[in-house]
């Protein structure tokens, strides 16, 4: 008669056999041979999260991938989102089809200036599997301040402002914008002061003496525009006139300078002199002198200065109504100086031994006035074997006077010499022979770094600069660039295979460290005297 069979302990995605057997006295027969195939083991999906693109204000494109279904068809398919960690357990689901392969969305709706967490997810009948956690920002208008008005005269005073936040797009126009009403904006009177974060000074001209104003800094990106805080200043025309004296005869701690009166507004000028500082814009609240009255030039006699440091001077010019002060001019309490191929002046500083360029290099030619390769793609330059060198995020403008050019290392080893004739790029032993003389590598940092937080990001702990080396956080470049004002990386001609070796400055700590990194990397260079 007919009977069933069940066949168990098989093992998956695997062909079987099979044929009935029947036994009496005689012997065992068996039946026709058939065969089959169990099928493979069914397991959750594999998902993994896409990086949000095409961020903007209130919405974003987000998605995944669906790369195995495990064995099951996938029925359910999408993203959590939230603005706390583990979207899946705090945020919002977002269903984006069904099946295996790349999905995605606009997701709209969104906050502004929010960081949002996101995780793709993939369901099938066994369960729901999950891909990485990826977090993204929505853009807004930037954040910024608007600057103390200063320089006031007749028809012309002095702001800028501070953008702190370019809201997560770059800043493409800033500047200020003035009127006689209450919260001028752009479509006032406006000055256009370059793009890109922090500070900025701007001039505005043609006002109306005895004229009440209002100021405020903006700032724009492909959100929108912002405004900084609104300051208000008076135009007057009884305030003097005065333009401030070139610096010279400077010493480690002592110059001169001075002004000329031009003008005394219509009352006699009581006090004039020179007012300076190492903050831009000093005034008379900062360190001055006093050296007579009335109108005409005359010359100031700056004493008490630090050795190895940058100042801002500018002359001033007291009346009945006010003070007024002249342009700003820069002061630098080094001696020595030396000159690049394309006629850059660096300051120096004899530190032991070894006599040092006092800032970072930017020339653009080798000491034989061959030019050195300008390169501002990121995938090009990471892939390069010869002499080149870029600035910080391609952007001369802003970075080369402050924190010159950042060259990659096979422009540092080239014997056409990328240091002024006369200076080479330091072993790591000349770095050695500087931080032993500083005292060792955990304190001679703080010795080396430019104090306060112009240049540097806050807080610039230990920074003394008693070595007048005055280093700067010039960032890097490798595929793409980094860590202006935190870090300041300085190459060395030695290498530790594959690599090359350098060393580092740090805003957080007084270290000076060595370490090694690929040789096309971009670093600030310091050149040391033969």
């Amino acid at each position: 008669g007919t009977f069933t069979s069940s066949i168990t302990g098989l093992t998956a995605s695997t062909t079987y056999y099979v044929r009935a057997y029947a036994t009496n006295s005689v012997g065992t027969a068996y039946g026709n041979e058939v065969s089959f195939s169990t099928s493979q083991t069914i397991v959750s999906p594999t998902v993994t999260t896409n990086s949000a693109s095409d961020i903007a204000e209130t919405s974003a494109t987000l998605g995944g991938n669906v790369t195995a279904d495990g064995g099951a068809t996938v029925t359910e398919r999408g993203i959590y989102y939230s603005t706390s960690a583990s979207p899946e357990t705090t945020g919002t689901k977002l269903q984006i089809g069904s099946g295996t392969g790349t999905f995605s969305t606009s997701l709209t709706g969104l906050s502004t200036g929010t960081t949002y967490y996101i995780k793709a997810y993939a369901i099938n009948s066994i369960g729901t599997s999950y891909g990485g956690e990826e977090t993204f920002t929505t853009l807004t208008t930037p954040s910024l301040t608007t600057t103390a008005i200063s320089g006031i005269t007749e028809n012309s005073a002095e702001s800028g402002g501070d953008i702190t936040n370019d809201g997560g797009a770059s800043v493409t126009a800033r500047g200020v914008c003035w009127s006689i009403s209450q919260n001028p904006t752009i479509t006032d009177d406006h000055t256009t002061d370059g793009s890109g974060t922090g500070n900025f000074i701007s001039s505005l001209t043609g006002l109306t003496g005895n004229t009440t104003y209002y100021v405020r800094a903006y700032a724009t990106n492909s959100v929108g525009t912002a405004y900084g805080n609104e300051v208000s200043f008076i135009t007057s025309d009884d305030i003097p006139i005065i333009t401030t004296t070139a610096v010279s005869s400077v010493t480690l701690n002592s110059a001169e300078s001075g002004g000329n009166v031009t003008n005394d507004g219509g009352s006699a000028v009581t006090d004039r002199g020179v007012c300076w500082s190492t903050s831009l814009n000093p005034t008379t609240l900062d360190d001055f002198t006093t050296d007579g009255t009335g109108a005409g030039a005359f010359t100031s006699t700056i004493t008490g200065l630090t050795p190895n440091t940058k100042y801002y001077v500018r002359a001033y010019a007291t009346n009945s109504i006010g003070t007024a002060y002249g342009q700003q001019v820069v002061l630098k309490t080094y001696v020595g100086t030396v000159t690049d191929y394309d006629g850059n002046v660096y300051y120096t500083v004899t530190i032991g031994i070894q006599t040092w360029m006092a800032e970072n290099l930017k020339t653009t030619h080798y000491a034989n006035g061959d030019p050195i390769t300008l390169v501002t793609d990121d995938a090009i330059w990471g892939n390069l074997s010869t002499g080149a060198y870029c600035f910080y995020d391609n952007d001369a403008a802003t970075h080369a006077d402050t924190y010159g050019a950042l060259y990659n290392w096979y422009a540092v080893v080239d014997n056409r010499n990328v240091c002024p004739t006369g200076w080479h790029v330091p072993t790591n032993v000349e770095w050695t022979t500087l931080t032993d003389y500083l005292g060792g590598v955990y304190v001679a940092g703080g010795k080396m770094k430019e104090t306060g937080t112009l240049h540097w990001k806050s807080p610039n702990i230990g920074a003394t600069n008693e070595s007048g080396f005055t280093g700067l956080p010039g960032g890097f470049r490798f595929l793409s660039s980094g860590y202006i004002l935190r870090n300041g990386y300085f190459w060395s001609t030695d290498t530790s295979l594959p690599d090359a070796l350098f060393r580092y400055l740090y805003h957080n700590d007084t270290n000076f460290r060595v370490n090694s990194l690929a040789k096309h990397s971009g670093f600030s260079v310091r050149c040391v005297k033969d």
